[in-house]
């Protein structure tokens, strides 16, 4: 890829064309050329589908569709589980085949990786060159194929690998980007979900170029500060860097969440729930030698509509027993405990390390102003004693909860 501008880094994006279908199908290929689709358990109401190969596709089978309205569309679709670990052991292959050309690769998903090829085109050649050499090594070696987009940038090259698909190399440099970018509806940008761009489309921002026009600081007005990022995305002007193999970027959120068996109603059994995931929060934190000062829980009904909520905690915190106490509160605050309640997720932000130093006031009224040393104490010996003997050796009040057809709310099963 010739730049319009000497300085400018070649970045390559490479993703992996249906991923988990793909896989699923170097050890049945008698099933390439039927409808294929790889869905969660549908017993424990992850029945979605997670991929598909090119004949479902053309069925009209979306990913993260329903497996009931995926088999409406195509009766004769062949439901395939998912293999986890054989999909990560096929992602470790294709990544060592991409730093055979450099050291800078960045997985972005398990199917998906950034790759900076800058400094490897005096021996591989321009990016061009080395994306197609990619694609057609990954096609060779490991029965799969890959779209690759190059660009100067991550996000235009994220971009042009899902403008052509399947087994496909797409250019996005300075010349071409715009006119295969811009035209595109702010729907397809990165990191555009559906609440933002009812936002953009409201004020009559309809395609990327349409963001670019806008400009920065009305976008920031329009969708705070994650509209400076969305404009320097759109016009190109993300600098981000391609990581080393093997570096992480330091997490600046923890959370977790879970999809019940079955739906949950009541204040004491979302409680129950916030418990569990409480105490999974804390010990993930405790794991990272992390605290939090932002508290986020997410909430989904049967319908799927998930409402966020978050709270500025007084100090930033570890602790399970912290955590819970505030999440109950925002949930309270937030849902109507009769309606039921498909997903909970918590969650901290905001994250700094547990031994920093945080300013704080004394206050007469204040009961607590930071986590209290016994308490972090006791937790991480909680911690260990379940990690050397198991989950269920000690627990905090109600967190031995079990979800089942007979135990809870019998009547709300799917």
């Amino acid at each position: 890829m010739m730049s319009d501008n000497p300085k400018d880094r070649v970045i390559l994006h490479c993703d992996c064309n249906n991923f988990f279908a793909s896989v699923e199908l170097l050890t049945r290929p008698e099933l390439r050329n039927v409808p294929v689709a790889v869905a969660g358990d549908t017993d424990s109401r992850h029945g979605i589908i997670l991929a598909k190969n090119m004949p479902a596709k053309k069925m009209g089978i979306v990913t993260a569709e329903t497996v009931w309205s995926a088999k409406k569309k195509c009766p004769t679709l062949v439901l395939l589980p998912p293999h986890h670990t054989l999909y990560h052991r096929i992602s470790q292959r294709i990544n060592q085949i991409y730093l055979a050309y450099t050291d800078q690769v960045e997985p972005f998903s398990v199917d998906e990786s950034f790759l900076d090829v800058t400094a490897s085109q005096t021996l591989f050649g321009d990016g061009v060159t080395i994306a197609d050499t990619l694609r057609r090594r990954v096609r060779e070696e490991i029965g799969i194929t890959i779209s690759v987009g190059v660009s100067f940038n991550k996000t235009w090259a994220k971009m042009g690998s899902d403008y052509q698909k399947p087994d496909a190399t797409t250019v996005m440099d300075r010349t071409t980007g715009p006119k295969l970018l811009f035209p595109q509806k702010v729907d397809n940008m990165l990191f555009v979900g559906r609440s933002t761009a009812q936002i953009l489309h409201a004020n009559g921002i309809h395609t990327i170029g349409d963001i670019v026009k806008t400009g920065e600081a009305p976008l920031s007005r329009l969708l705070g500060k994650s509209g400076s990022g969305l404009w320097r995305s759109a016009s190109g002007r993300d600098d981000s860097p391609v990581l080393q193999w093997g570096t992480q970027e330091e997490a600046k959120s923890i959370s977790h969440a879970t999809t019940f068996p079955y739906d949950l109603v009541g204040r004491d059994a979302c409680h129950e729930a916030l418990l569990s995931l409480s105490n999974e929060l804390g010990i993930r934190l405790r794991k990272a030698h992390k605290k939090g000062s932002t508290l986020c829980i997410q909430i989904k009904n049967p319908q799927l509509q998930v409402i966020s909520r978050q709270t500025q905690l007084p100090f930033p915190t570890g602790s399970t027993d912290v955590i819970f106490r505030d999440a109950c509160a925002l949930f309270d605050r937030s849902w109507d405990s009769r309606m039921p309640v498909r997903l909970l997720s918590v969650g901290l932000s905001d994250l700094i390390d547990e031994n920093a130093a945080f300013p704080f006031q004394m206050s007469l009224f204040e009961e607590e102003v930071q986590d209290d040393p016994r308490r972090v104490k006791l937790e991480k010996t909680i911690d260990e004693l379940q990690t050397r003997f198991g989950a269920d050796t000690i627990s905090r009040g109600k967190t031995g909860m079990r979800y089942s057809a007979k135990e809870r709310n019998p009547e709300h099963s799917p």
